[in-house]
């Protein structure tokens, strides 16, 4: 429930801190005194429109914080949750409305949405008004009221997730049949490719090695050249080793006539030949080393351009090329197995979909009692509404072609306003004065079910009075024993069946000056009986309004 209301700066209310308790408040007070005022910050911190015109004249914004406790599996926790938004302890928020239209909004202190603020603002208050009530208005709503009256949530749930299954069944069966009609048509063409990229057989990885081996035997081909040709001078026909050879032997035998001229050269010679010796074996070496075949070189070339060459052609890259291979085995697959893969996804989507009938009939036959039982309920409630001429019905309307997640059923609220004649929508038939009295009527057969654990009634019981009156304030006071109630209300007979009585009044600011602000006080009963009497009596309150107002208050009790 709503247990405090913080408001600052937002039209006259200047400053303003609420306490709320359970059961029922009523909030009263002289016309123009503010109590609209309160219920627009309400619905401000509940992500109502925001507008800067709402910021109080002289501020640069406003702000209203609304905080509630409500149970840890109700259904705005669980919404905060999944959205990421701590919610330990009480549910706190906050909204910020800047004068130049701005606004920001705060849920447990951590910033959120409007959008988020206003959902989950759906699942703690509803606020009902002549003309403004989204209970009656939407259809979707009725459906859900009718389910929730007769305990029929959890059905309906299930219900909506069998149609689910039968739509993804449904779009299974389409994806594939679309898939298999799309192969036939290119059967030959996928054929073809599945045979070609079997017979290349392409490796995840296989261009990288085979890029890397060609270029290193590319480099070994160029220096095997070169290393050939250093072989050629040094052990060729064209070698310098047996000229020298043959000198040094012929310098040899001169060497012993004359050392002392010969001796040195003949060293140098010698210390040639072993240099040159050394080359021709490093020269050996390196060509051994160097040696590649260049038939291997021949078929690396030939797999790195055949893998190019088909990568080009199925526009992918040559490492996709072994996912495409599998994708076209698995589409000819599909291909081959296409009638046998039908069959069984038509026979599930037979199966969910007769899964979900069988369920959404069984609950439209329960709807339909329920419907009666519902009617009954409220027309129960009407005669002491002064609406005893009034007739209360649920029309539903059951058809399995235009099934949908919520079942087969479309369930409308109809009333007869006068005897004969024709009944129709609600929102169309009812006056603004009837519009909340049969609003009234249904949240008091519903008590706790359907309901948000707020509920917010503004002048309800405007144009009435008396009886009608008296009769309101009962069944508000019997519906605070189930949710939380606040009223705004001029009725007397409704001020004093509340447990808490708030007065709305304008008075001097705190700021001064000629500038007034909006303020409310919590009654005691002394000054509950003046109010009420007030009520009663006008601008001037007599004896005989206070006894009235004392009357009241007992009978209330």
């Amino acid at each position: 429930m709503l247990i405090q209301l913080s408001i600052r700066d937002i039209v006259l209310i200047e400053r303003l801190d609420l306490e709320f308790d359970a059961g029922l408040s009523v909030l009263t007070g002289e016309t123009g005194a503010g109590k609209s005022i309160l219920l627009d910050s309400l619905s401000l911190a509940l992500g109502g429109r925001g507008d800067g015109g709402l910021v109080r004249h002289g501020a640069d914004k406003g702000q209203v914080t609304a905080v509630f406790d409500v149970a840890p599996d109700h259904p705005s926790r669980i919404l905060l949750r999944d959205n990421g938004i701590d919610d330990d302890g009480d549910l706190v928020f906050r909204r910020v409305q800047s004068g130049d239209g701005r606004t920001r909004v705060f849920i447990n202190d951590q910033p959120a949405s409007v959008a988020l603020m206003r959902q989950a603002g759906l699942h703690l208050v509803e606020i009902h008004g002549q003309h403004d009530d989204r209970a009656l208005v939407d259809m979707d709503a009725h459906r859900s009221l009718l389910d929730a009256f007769g305990g029929l949530s959890d059905r309906a749930a299930e219900v909506g997730s069998l149609f689910e299954a039968w739509r993804a069944a449904r779009s299974a069966l389409s994806a594939h049949r679309i898939k298999v009609e799309n192969a036939r048509r290119e059967a030959d063409w996928l054929r073809s490719s599945v045979e070609e990229l079997e017979k290349l057989s392409p490796v995840e990885g296989e261009e990288e090695e085979l890029a890397e081996r060609r270029s290193a035997m590319m480099k070994a081909e160029k220096m095997a050249s070169d290393i050939s040709e250093a072989d050629e001078v040094l052990s060729g026909q064209a070698s310098p080793v047996p000229v020298i050879s043959g000198l040094l032997r012929r310098l040899e035998r001169k060497a012993e006539q004359a050392p002392e001229l010969l001796n040195d050269t003949v060293a140098a010679l010698d210390t040639a030949l072993n240099a040159l010796a050394d080359a021709q074996t490093a020269v050996e070496a390196a060509l051994r080393a160097a040696d590649f075949n260049p038939r291997e070189l021949e078929e690396t070339e030939e797999r790195l351009f055949a893998l190019r060459g088909a990568a080009r052609k199925y526009n992918v890259a040559v490492e996709s090329l072994p996912e495409l291979a599998a994708q076209m085995v698995a589409d000819l697959t599909d291909l081959d197995a296409g009638e046998e893969r039908l069959a069984a996804l038509e026979a599930r989507v037979g199966e969910s979909e007769s899964a979900f009938l069988h369920a959404a009939r069984t609950l439209s036959e329960r709807r339909h009692a329920t419907g009666s039982a519902l009617a009954g309920a409220v027309m129960t409630e009407l005669p002491a509404l002064k609406l005893e001429r009034a007739e209360f019905l649920v029309e539903i309307a059951s058809d399995a072609s235009h099934a949908g997640p919520t079942g087969i059923d479309q369930v409308a609220f109809h009333v007869r306003t006068n005897p004969g004649s024709r009944p129709g929508p609600i929102m169309k038939v009812a006056s603004g004065g009837e519009l909340s009295r049969f609003l009234l009527a249904l949240k008091v057969a519903l008590a706790d079910r359907g309901s948000a654990p707020t509920l917010v009634f503004d002048e309800i019981d405007t144009g009435v009075g008396g009886a009608v009156a008296d009769a309101i304030g009962k069944r508000l006071k019997r519906l605070s024993e189930n949710v939380q109630v606040l009223s705004v209300t001029h009725a007397p007979q409704v001020a004093a069946r509340a447990a808490t009585h708030l007065l709305i009044a304008k008075g001097p600011s705190e700021a001064g000056g000629a500038t007034v602000s909006t303020r409310v006080n919590t009654m005691n009963e002394d000054d509950r009986r003046e109010e009420i009497a007030r009520m009663l009596a006008g601008e001037h309150v007599t004896a005989e309004a206070r006894a009235a107002a004392a009357r009241l208050l007992e009978g209330a009790e």
